[in-house]
């Protein structure tokens, strides 16, 4: 061995991070636990590493399960690491330095389905973190009448099938790629796909036969391998930086940080600078921790300690001090370098996730920074205010803020896939704080939306309800039955909904004169609340005499006061009726002939 082999560069390329996405049910979590198996089998046994959050399979196992797609010579990356953390539809928005934390991604749409919300939500959230994907078209062996070649790859199987088949899968595939093309993605078939730097590979799969996975697996070697190889350069000796997954409490440890390092080393006795509610926190890291093998795993220590992590890896990290930590939130190790500037390298990330936040607004809660930031965003784009936005579960502190909000529609509190502690639960019920929890966030925001409708429709009713409403309306001839005292005449509504307890004025020479107060209605005999325009009611009106100052024949309108009328035809012109509108415009034209502002 030469003096300069002797000493291993610490330049190394490091594991490509594969994020997962999809709508819920599409086969994401089968896809993953497929993969995990092919890999099992076609590895040694223990050549699969367990890790916390995530998979790792290795260029050797990939070459094994691809066969001949595969030829391990050409690629210098170590194999790839999938983020698997259940519950996570969000991995690709926990950040790095660079922004996404997944390196690349795979959609998985199933063939049957098409495009559902989730998935319109996963192609936002690559749009905007600019994480390259592939879309792994899962299911086929759901088309009626697919014959498996299990594990097989994807265009062997394909040609296996009968034409009718082919068609039908085809058909399905192609509309797949019609919806990327709705969504600003040039796609096609990964086979003739030239450039995959401007154009969509489509693997088709099956997470239940295998098939498929193959191509998905070299596709996702090969795209590593072409656009991200320098980018996978790392220092391995430098002090590790990461992002955390989740923050839980593990037995015997406390509360524990699972994490990704994408850079450098973390040490079982390093010094680490971690995101938290507060600000970032400087802890020692007391175990680094890893699952058992699998033949292990149901001995008493569910976890053994490692003495280091080299990126990029999954590990389960314990300090002291982590309860304030915050999932997606960076992760430094100090080690040789100055405390205060790693600090702030970490308040500088901090800051850029930063939610923007309003005096008045609805309260929102998210189980990582990513999705904070998603759900965030999406309201601002329903133009919904947030007037307080934190990672973690929903307390009664929050409740608090959420109860002193001014408008009835944010005292609200938006819950994305965390939990709602009891005291906050019956402090929401007591205050008439509503909670909103959901693990997809267009349901969330989509509940929010039908909870503001209702309540703006209740205020929109009691405010008409306690609005005088425009009626004109005609006192039949030959239908006086009572002269005075009330006087008791047989009308016609013009138009307009005439109501009880109004007063009513006759117009004389373009003035209008108050005649009396309409005080009941009767339909044969029955008290009725209102009257619509074409029905002929009795009414009785307190203060006119028939014969002075009302006549049989004569027009009577619903005395409007003028701030009504404003309301009515600035605010609520679309929830009265139309011929209320039309005996509205008439008494509001008679009013501004003789003043042009009134009402306005």
């Amino acid at each position: 061995m030469s003096d300069t082999d002797a000493t291993p560069p610490t330049d190394t390329l490091r594991t490509p991070i594969v994020a997962v996405l999809g709508h819920v049910d599409h086969g994401k979590t089968s896809l993953l636990d497929q993969i995990r198996g092919s890999a099992v089998t076609a590895g040694e046994s223990g050549a699969i590493t367990q890790h916390i959050g995530a998979t790792a399979v290795p260029l050797d196992v990939i070459s094994e399960i691809a066969g001949e797609l595969v030829d391990p010579t050409d690629f210098d990356l170590p194999g790839l690491l999938f983020i698997d953390t259940p519950g996570h539809h969000s991995f690709s928005t926990l950040r790095s330095r660079g922004g996404a934390l997944a390196d690349i991604a795979i959609l998985v749409v199933d063939v049957n389905d098409g495009f559902q919300p989730q998935t319109l939500e996963a192609i936002d959230i690559l749009k905007r973190t600019q994480t390259p994907f592939i879309v792994a078209a899962n299911k086929i062996d759901t088309v009626p009448g697919w014959n498996p070649t299990e594990g097989a790859p994807v265009q062997q199987t394909m040609e296996n099938q009968s034409d009718r088949v082919q068609s039908d899968l085809n058909e399905k595939l192609y509309e797949i790629i019609g919806e990327l093309s709705d969504n600003g993605f040039s796609a096609d078939m990964y086979w003739r796909v030239q450039n995959f730097q401007g154009n969509i590979g489509v693997v088709p799969v099956s997470a239940e036969t295998s098939e498929g996975i193959p191509d998905l697996l070299t596709v996702m070697m090969g795209l590593s391998q072409r656009y991200m190889k320098e980018e996978m350069a790392i220092d391995t000796a430098g002090p590790g930086v990461g992002t955390v997954l989740e923050v839980k409490d593990t037995q015997g440890f406390g509360t524990t940080l699972d994490a990704i390092i994408y850079d450098g080393t973390i040490r079982s006795d390093d010094t680490i600078v971690v995101g938290g509610l507060q600000g970032p926190i400087v802890t020692e890291v007391r175990a680094l921790l890893r699952p058992r093998p699998l033949e292990e795993i149901r001995t008493e220590q569910e976890f053994e300690q490692v003495d280091e992590v080299v990126a990029a890896d999954g590990v389960k990290i314990a300090a002291p001090d982590l309860d304030d930590a915050m999932a997606g939130a960076p992760i430094r190790v100090i080690r040789n370098r100055e405390r205060s500037e790693v600090i702030a390298e970490v308040e500088e990330e901090l800051a850029e996730i930063e939610v923007r936040t309003q005096e008045e607004g609805v309260v929102i809660k998210a189980d990582t920074l990513g999705s904070l930031e998603a759900l965030s965003s999406t309201l601002a784009e329903e133009e919904i205010p947030v007037m307080r936005a934190e990672v973690g579960a929903v307390a009664p502190r929050d409740v608090r803020v959420a109860d002193t909000a001014n408008e009835s529609t944010h005292r609200a509190i938006l819950a994305f896939s965390v939990d709602v502690l009891d005291d906050a639960r019956d402090l929401a019920d007591q205050e008439d704080v509503e909670l909103f929890e959901d693990e997809v966030i267009y349901q969330l925001v989509d509940a929010y939306d039908e909870h503001v409708t209702a309540i703006e429709e209740a205020q929109q009713e009691q405010i008409l309800d306690n609005i005088t409403r425009p009626a004109k309306f005609r006192i039949l001839q030959d239908h006086t039955f009572r002269q005075s005292d009330p006087a008791v005449v047989g009308v016609e509504i013009l138009s307009g909904e005439l109501r009880r307890n109004v007063n009513v004025v006759r117009w004389d020479d373009g003035e209008p004169t108050r005649v009396g107060h309409l005080k009941t209605i009767q339909d044969e005999g029955e008290d009725v609340d209102s009257a619509r325009a074409g029905e002929r009611m009795a009414v009785s009106i307190e203060g006119p005499t028939v014969g002075r100052q009302i006549e049989e024949g004569d027009d009577l309108w619903v005395e409007i006061p003028e701030k009504h009328a404003k309301i009515l035809e600035q605010e609520l012109r679309e929830d009265i009726s139309v011929d209320e509108r039309e005996a509205l415009s008439m008494y509001v034209e008679k009013h501004r002939n003789r003043d042009p502002f009134w009402g306005k």
